[in-house]
């Protein structure tokens, strides 16, 4: 046993040669010593100096049994280590090692290794298969699965021109797909790097430990000899009693509990993380986002669904019965417009598309459309028939075109505007009615890039967790104002630049608050890199994600709460750990070196002391993969 497990001498005893002692060096030389004293007894008993005697002295056993109990120990912490990796697993296991490569899109697939496939290459991929590369949809229609990537349980409907992502798994329609990034430059392969760097990553917390151990195992040494030498002089016990002593307080000091507390955490919090979307790029930013006090928070993508949205039609009275306009109805006035718009790109006019598409409209035919950019769209319309000419836009791009606006106009635009809700105007003129079909404003569309169901509900749980909710925003103030009111949040700075949002967080700092930044696009990389905790919402691992300390892969508020509470139980977690272990050094110690047997009790057995030490460690293993249970408290 004792050569079996010779592993501890050499790499203890070289330790301790480079003056840098660790756990292995007092394994090493509390049962060198057991087992150097029982060979001495055992030669000295053969050559018969006192064989009985020498017989009940003998601690082979103790050297057999301690080294099992520790060899056991580790066996168990490794063990446990493997379960603390499985979202490892579980994330390196998404992608599947072949693909159904097509020569064309209509030719039969050939299965091919996962290496082979390149850019551009034509895929397919079968309903309830797993998507090998990220890609976009040639053909085909279906939802995908993104759960273990993005913890996101709905499955997304995907189209021609969607995007896919290697990992995700395939509906019930099959999807032909044209492959973009491969290997190493998947989102999937960039997820694995980035858990693989965070879970080998210390958190500051862990300098404390380093610190302790660095010291510790001298100390111990020390402890051991001194409590020895006092047992030897100092007493009438056999000498037996002070080698016992000396083994048992090595050997429980041993302080492999404390090296296990932090990096154990980091690496079932970071791999939990990852199994409900949130990445957490190290474990100084894990340790961080457990102290925030500040939360900025930007708007849109974040509080908002970053979309716009159709949210009401307001028809405007249209004088005399024959006037552009009479006797419309909603669903003909938003065909009217979704057909105009359908010439242009802009965010205000694919709402309007998408609205139409959702109504089923009836179809209209577009001629001469002009794009005033910045303004709105002109052009004739055809429906049913009757050809108008149409113009969609702002309040200015109507009085250009010397439409007047109407009090009643003039007052929804107040309201709208009071709600945060963006408004285009609609006009019509019929070309052949004379005066009687002049261009008149005809209705008023109100858009909103929408209010998550979730946010207000969050950001009333990061209240009521102590932290400082503050929105910025780069949108007119009236729009965040309202934004916020809906949301719940008292502090707002709009028509921000990104340089003035990383201001706003430097103020904050300097106030002392430990700032987290919330943000989802590239105008908020500034800002992200300057607060203490920068967390990139919804952008998987995109360019402008690499500024954040965190990388949420869902967008949303809940995501954020998910990375808070995650930090926090990490945390305490951590804390729990080095109180066992440092408790259990403190209570152990004065009882291997025999405070019992003072007061007339039993001396500690180092086998004991090796048994316990096993469990210290194992139960700091433990208690650390309790995180991987971890579940968000909820946002209610």
């Amino acid at each position: 046993v004792v050569w079996l497990g010779r592993h501890f001498s050499v790499d203890g005893l070289a330790a301790l040669a480079r003056r840098s002692p660790n756990m292995d060096s007092l394994v090493a030389v509390g049962t060198g010593a057991a087992f150097l004293y029982s060979l001495v007894n055992t030669v000295l008993g053969l050559a018969g100096n006192d064989p009985a005697w020498r017989a009940m002295n003998l601690y082979y056993e103790s050297c057999a049994v301690l080294l099992t109990m520790i060899e056991f120990g580790q066996f168990l912490e490794a063990t446990a280590k493997q379960r603390a990796g499985d979202a490892m697993g579980a994330l390196m296991s998404l992608a599947p090692e072949t693909a159904l490569r097509l020569k064309t899109a209509d030719a039969a697939p050939e299965e091919v290794p996962l290496s082979a496939v390149a850019p551009g290459d034509l895929l397919l991929v079968r309903p309830g298969g797993r998507v090998p590369v990220d890609g976009t949809v040639e053909r085909g229609a279906s939802a995908v699965d993104l759960s273990l990537l993005t913890g996101e349980s709905i499955p997304v409907p995907v189209a021609p021109g969607d995007g896919l992502t290697a990992g995700s798994v395939n509906g019930e329609g099959p999807l032909v797909m044209r492959a973009v990034a491969v290997g190493a430059n998947t989102r999937l392969a960039r997820i694995v790097r980035l858990v693989q760097e965070a879970q080998g990553s210390k958190a500051p917390i862990a300098r404390l430990a380093d610190r302790v151990s660095y010291y510790f195992v001298p100390a111990v040494m020390a402890l051991a000899t001194l409590a020895a030498f006092c047992w030897l002089v100092f007493s009438n016990e056999p000498v037996t009693t002070a080698l016992t002593v000396f083994v048992a307080v090595l050997v429980m000091a041993c302080p492999c509990a404390m090296g296990l507390a932090t990096p154990m955490s980091v690496m079932v919090g970071t791999g939990r993380g990852a199994q409900l979307g949130v990445l957490i790029k190290n474990g100084a930013a894990l340790e961080r986002a457990g102290k925030i006090t500040a939360l900025a928070v930007d708007k849109t993508g974040t509080l908002t669904t970053g979309t716009p949205e159709l949210t009401a039609i307001f028809p405007v009275a249209a004088g005399a019965p024959g006037a552009p306009g009479a006797g419309l109805k909603e669903d003909e006035l938003l065909a009217l417009a979704a057909a105009l718009e359908g010439r242009s790109e802009h965010p205000l006019a694919l709402a309007l598309i998408r609205a139409g598409n959702e109504r089923a409209c009836p179809p209209c035919e577009v001629e001469d459309a002009r794009i005033s950019p910045g303004l709105g769209i002109a052009g004739r319309v055809g429906l049913a028939g009757r050809v108008r000419s149409v113009a969609v836009g702002s309040a200015a791009f109507m009085r250009a075109r010397g439409c007047a606006l109407s009090a009643e106009v003039e007052a929804r635009l107040d309201t709208l505007a009071g709600e945060g809700q963006t408004p285009l105007l609609m006009s019509l003129a019929d070309e052949d009615a004379g005066a009687e079909g002049a261009e008149r404003i005809v209705a008023i569309f109100a858009l909103a890039d929408g209010l998550r169901p979730e946010s207000p509900a969050v950001v009333r749980r990061l209240r009521a967790m102590g932290l400082r909710v503050i929105m910025l925003t780069g949108d007119n103030a009236r729009t965040a104002a309202a934004v916020a009111r809906l949301a719940g949040i008292d502090e707002v700075a709009a028509g921000l630049l990104p340089a003035e949002k990383a201001d706003h967080v430097r103020r904050l700092q300097e106030e002392g608050q430990v700032v987290g930044m919330v943000g989802d696009g590239l105008n908020d990389a500034p800002a992200l890199a300057l607060a203490d905790v920068g967390m990139a919402v919804g952008t998987g691992v995109d360019v402008s994600a690499e500024a954040g300390d965190i990388v949420l892969m869902r967008g949303g508020m809940e995501a954020v709460l998910a990375a808070l509470e995650l930090s926090r139980a990490t945390m305490r977690n951590i804390r729990e750990n080095l109180g066992w272990a440092f408790g259990y050094n403190i209570l152990g110690l004065p009882v291997a070196a025999g405070l019992l047997h003072v007061f007339g009790g039993p001396m500690l057995s180092p086998m004991i002391g090796g048994m316990a030490m096993a469990l210290s460690s194992f139960s700091v293993v433990t208690n650390a993969l309790r995180l991987r249970f971890f579940k968000v408290r909820g946002a209610a």
